[in-house]
């Protein structure tokens, strides 16, 4: 199946046939060193052990663990709250106030909210240098919806190949597992659990979409579950039943499950193909497809030709579901903790209601999904000649043997239910806080002067944008107009010179609410807390991703719902303040949640953060109103027991006044960190009519709206005004934009730099 919109490039591409490479065994040998980008989801430095912190509980990451002890490990480094503002920053090098993504991408966001295909992405920097590019696993910056491109938009911005999923989120689950689970019940984690399970079965015969069978059995203790085995190897189980049995009707293999049947696209020189989930390729654990995917692209390079391929790791994000057990060695079949046990592992829940016992599950749940990362990415680094397996099983990285730089970054702070102690779960993704932003980031291979140091300067995720720039020997500022100011700084000193002194002076971060038509946004979604409650938020994009994430959804689609909570009001809400008005008319304000604030903004220097939020909140007395909080503290990365951001400790009031013990210095760095994060949020220019962001409104951007209204007419980042004066954006592309442009002809923008 060719897609090829958005472009005549594109469409073009579709001819040319898309034939693979032929394979190469081993990493190409230049001048220029290959460069191996790993991208964790959802994985925060609380959670890395070889940073200092993990908690009781921790994952177990042996393999990430031993590049990182061959290599740098940066200590404290900020990437944004949420997962397609932070990529952009990687890939661009502009914070959110200049792409103006601010949330995690979701399929109500308009165009001109998802990365602009005007920018300049590294791999496009890259080919200048010789470089070819590719993408495997998640893209989650650009379409499929609200985009001409559709699924081609890896294309846009210069990679060459793509295997992956152009979504951020895999599907729900399939609570009936293919069809198979009994009326009125469902499987919380897509496949028949064990016989210790309700409705569960040791033994069935598994059912493949090409009409073949398979017997599956769990016979010994190291064993998944016959349902869990059947899963991974793409099938549907039907438990207790022999493959000489008739098939039964129901099974449907069309219905997508969470990490093991997604909607894959292959994307080659514009040529795009979207695999349906009937077709094997589709079926599988995701991590295993995004490893074998990236395993066959490398080994298939042109040696002395630099590529950089960018493994983007969905893992391990929600939904959160068991992994094939044999990505996790050495931790089924027996042991002390019960849930070492292959048996019950298998039966894991896979949503949690806030009560103690299901949180710890649940942070059971992720760690496994966080081991199967890890394992293959080890898995990555042997079968591509990068490292080799010790006779004990362990890593073998040399960095001096290839001529591949390994960056591994997390795209931001782990999910508050995953958090470990001694962060936040309260302060975590979706918020500028700590535990929200601090992501670890290892640098490791030749050229590494010194390895196994840490490197305790301030870091930045847009900083990755020119360390690749660096690494190619492009000057990344050289290359992008003047209209198009980056904000991040050159780390590569950091790499060649132990005793390099601090090069970035200030931190930031930022998230907030996308451009939705006519100023929409997500709905509100509940998610439970410990010791009941809730805490309302309006990150995830749909009621499923509510769903997913175990909330109770608000939004469209509420009226469903309604009867569990005994709200007939109406049909749905649109705020969370909305819905604690609801709350407070049907109980009390007791019954009240929490809310996520709708912008978390911190900017910091070496010894002090500020941290601004603004809510949309309800009270009896104002009705449904906004405010404006600051926060100030003292934070370090001491190891194991950072001093952190945590409520209660913040040394001013909500309304900036001063707590008792207020010092002089405290004074000049709260006002010298305000005067900084206003400076840097002046850079959130909107320049109406500018859709080419080159820094002025002209002919181009006339004849651009004509050719993409002509071509397209729907969201663009042309879209600048509904059919009323002054209205927002309304998904279309149409004559009220074209008469913004006329209006605006001859405007010059001024596009603020940076603050460092």
């Amino acid at each position: 199946m060719c897609v090829a919109a958005g472009s005549v490039a594109l469409l073009a591409a579709c001819d040319d046939g898309g034939s693979r490479r032929v394979a190469n065994a081993a990493p190409a040998e230049s001048g220029k060193p290959n460069i191996l980008f790993v991208m964790m989801d959802d994985v925060g430095i609380d959670q890395m052990t070889s940073f200092g912190y993990g908690g009781v509980n921790p994952p177990k990451m042996p393999n990430m663990d031993a590049v990182a002890q061959s290599g740098i490990r940066f200590r404290n480094t900020w990437a944004q709250p949420e997962c397609s503002p932070a990529r952009a920053s990687f890939f661009v090098g502009r914070y959110p106030t200049r792409t103006h993504i601010y949330q995690a991408l979701g399929p109500n966001d308009l165009a001109n909210a998802q990365l602009s295909p005007y920018e300049t992405a590294i791999p496009k920097l890259l080919r200048k240098a010789g470089y070819e590019s590719a993408m495997f696993g998640k893209f989650h910056l650009a379409g499929p919806e609200n985009n001409q491109a559709d699924i081609t938009t890896p294309a846009l911005f210069g990679w060459d190949y793509f295997y992956g999923w152009i979504g951020g989120l895999p599907e729900s689950v399939d609570l009936q597992a293919g069809g198979v689970v009994p009326g009125g019940t469902s499987n919380q984690c897509g496949f028949v659990p064990g016989v210790t399970a309700v409705d569960g079965a040791a033994t069935g015969a598994c059912h493949f979409p090409d009409n073949s069978c398979t017997q599956m059995i769990k016979n010994a203790p190291e064993q998944d579950v016959a349902g869990l085995q059947c899963l991974a190897a793409g099938g549907i189980l039907v438990p207790g039943a022999s493959c000489a049995d008739p098939k039964p009707a129901g099974l449907d293999f069309s219905r997508y499950n969470g990490y093991y049947v997604s909607p894959l696209v292959i994307l080659e020189q514009g040529q795009a193909e979207k695999v349906l989930p009937r077709d094997p390729r589709a079926r599988g654990y995701r991590t295993t497809i995004e490893t074998d995917a990236a395993i066959d692209w490398i080994n298939s390079r042109t040696p002395g030709k630099p590529w950089m391929a960018t493994v983007s790791y969905t893992s391990a994000h929600t939904p959160w579901q068991q992994p094939p057990g044999a990505l996790m060695p050495g931790l089924v079949g027996g042991g002390a903790d019960e849930y070492v046990n292959a048996e019950i592992f298998n039966n894991l829940t896979c949503t949690s209601d806030g009560t103690p016992p299901a949180m710890l599950r649940m942070q059971e749940l992720q760690n496994r999904m966080t081991q199967a990362l890890d394992t293959e990415f080890g898995r990555l680094l042997v079968e591509t000649g990068i490292a080799t397996w010790n006779p004990d099983g362990s890593l073998n990285y040399e960095p001096e043997a290839s001529n591949t730089l390994i960056v591994i970054i997390g795209d931001n702070g782990s999910l508050g239910i995953a958090v470990k102690a001694p962060f936040d779960p309260t302060r975590a993704k979706g918020t500028a806080y700590q535990t929200g932003v601090w992501v670890p980031l290892i640098v490791a291979g030749r050229g590494v002067a010194e390895p196994d140091r840490d490197v305790e300067h301030m870091v930045n995720g847009v900083d990755l944008f020119e360390l690749f720039g660096e690494l190619a020997g492009i000057d990344v500022r050289q290359e992008l107009p003047v209209s198009r100011p980056v904000d991040s700084v050159g780390i590569q000193a950091y790499l060649k010179n132990p005793a390099q002194p601090a090069l970035r002076q200030t931190n930031f971060a930022i998230s907030g609410l996308n451009q939705q038509a006519d100023g929409g946004r997500n709905g509100p979604c509940v998610v439970p807390t410990v010791g009941g409650g809730g805490t309302c938020m309006q990150i995830a994009t749909s009621k499923s991703v509510c769903g997913d994430n175990s909330g109770f959804w608000w939004g469209e689609g509420h009226e469903d719902l309604a009867p569990w909570d005994g709200d007939n009001a109406i049909d749905s809400y649109d705020t969370c303040a909305q819905v604690n008005q609801v709350r407070y008319g049907n109980n009390n304000a007791a019954q009240m949640y929490t809310i996520m604030p709708d912008q978390s903004v911190a900017v910091r220097e070496t010894r002090y953060k500020l941290v601004r939020n603004t809510f949309k909140r309800f009270d009896p007395a104002k009705g449904i109103h906004d405010e404006v909080e600051y926060e100030f503290y003292e934070v370090d990365q001491a190891k194991g027991t950072p001093l952190l951001d945590e409520n209660g400790m913040s040394k001013i009031n909500l309304d900036g006044t001063p707590m008792p013990g207020w010092t002089l210095a405290d004074d000049l760095a709260y006002k010298d960190l305000k005067d900084r994060l206003d400076r840097l949020m002046l850079s959130a220019v909107v320049c109406e009519g500018d859709g080419n962001i080159d820094g002025v409104v002209n002919q181009a951007d006339l004849d651009n709206w004509n050719r993409i209204h002509s071509s397209w007419g729907k969201s663009s980042v042309y879209d600048f005004a509904g059919a009323t004066p002054g209205s927002l954006p309304d998904g279309y592309t149409n004559g009220p934009d074209q008469d913004v442009v006329s209006l605006q002809l001859g405007k010059t923008c001024v596009y603020p730099p940076s603050v460092y």
